[in-house]
């Protein structure tokens, strides 16, 4: 029944958050996905820390490619900007929003397919150039779209549904995103909205690149045994490595803490980001020791959840690269021509 419109009347009592908008406000269109899909709650787990952070839905700008993940934007911020690219070209298309306007959220979605295979180079980039965004992979390890081949994310060794056996080596984007250089990692389940939400809302307030590789099963084609992508095997084998909290400093403080480590990560516009530390031996601001952590738990056969790696005070694109601080489409015909000796004044650098 996916052709039926969601209705446009609200019940009156549904509760708004500061900037007046209701939940139902942050959602999209009714999903064509499978039911069970892990994508759903990953669109539910967006919805929920907009709401949270009282975002305006038209500050956000949310850009896709192709697949079964990329088709998510159309079911969350339905009064969104929104853009659905080619087959993993989402980050360069983002890059140059993000240049030309830099006063909106950025939120890019992207799959393990179209990541990890034909946009492997665009991730790159868009995590070394340490781009403005929100990066998040819906990680299922297969095309679902394309009837469940695997992925470049499967792991070697994973079973297919009907038993084929992976023999190819992964591609581990949380490793990529942090020897690349992206300034926020962090990896999570479709299944634990309790992690996800917070991660996303301190992705959300992080000045640079922000990735999140969520680990969302598809009930299709690599939900099944054999698999390490299915709701199973990953309940089985999530070692979480820390429990986080996102504060803002507009609101008062009134979460009750449990005894215990806790490390304050100051974010850029001045906001907390607060991590209980489950590990006493995993420091997510030692991004060599992150990635070896990461490497000593696969070996053991643990799937790492949390946020893996952060900096605090990270530069982003725009500084980087001493852009305007007001957005290109409001700059004026003097802006934008600034006349002959200017142009000489560039081209003479040049020489």
């Amino acid at each position: 029944m996916t052709y039926i419109a969601k209705p446009p009347l609200h019940h009156p009592a549904l509760a708004r958050n500061k900037v007046g908008y209701t939940r139902r406000d942050y959602e999209g269109k009714v999903s064509t996905l499978c039911a069970g899909c892990g994508h759903d709650s990953i669109s539910a787990a967006i919805i929920e820390a907009c709401w949270e952070m009282n975002i305006e839905p038209h500050r956000v700008a949310k850009l896709s490619g192709i697949g079964c993940s990329s088709k998510t934007p159309d079911y969350f911020l339905g009064a969104s900007h929104g853009f659905n690219t080619v087959h993993g070209r989402m980050p360069s298309v983002l890059t140059g929003a993000n240049l030309a306007n830099r006063d909106l959220l950025y939120l890019g979605v992207s799959g393990d397919g179209d990541s990890a295979s034909i946009g492997l180079g665009q991730f790159a980039h868009a995590m070394r150039r340490n781009v403005n965004m929100v990066y998040i992979v819906e990680n299922n390890g297969v095309y679902g779209l394309t009837k469940g081949q695997f992925s470049a994310t499967a792991d070697k060794g994973s079973k297919s549904k009907k038993g084929v056996v992976n023999a190819d080596s992964p591609v581990d984007l949380v490793g990529l995103a942090m020897q690349l250089g992206a300034s926020f990692v962090a990896r999570s389940f479709s299944g634990d909205k309790a992690q996800m939400v917070p991660l996303i809302k301190a992705a959300m307030e992080h000045g640079g690149a922000a990735f999140i590789d969520i680990i969302s099963p598809c009930v299709t084609f690599n939900n099944h045994p054999g698999s390490t992508r299915s709701y199973d095997w990953v309940r089985e084998h999530n070692e979480a490595v820390n429990r986080i909290d996102f504060i803002t400093p507009r609101d008062p403080i009134t979460a009750s803490i449990a005894p215990g480590e806790v490390v304050d990560v100051p974010q850029h516009d001045g906001s907390i980001l607060r991590l209980r530390k489950l590990h006493t031996d995993y420091d997510p601001t030692d991004r060599v020791a992150a990635m070896s952590y990461l490497h000593e738990r696969a070996a053991e056969g643990e799937l790492v959840t949390g946020l893996l790696y952060v900096e605090a005070g990270a530069d982003d694109l725009h500084t980087a690269q001493h852009t305007s601080r007001r957005p290109l489409n409001s700059l004026g015909r003097a802006d934008l021509c600034p006349g002959a000796a200017a142009l000489e004044k560039l081209n003479q650098a040049f020489r």
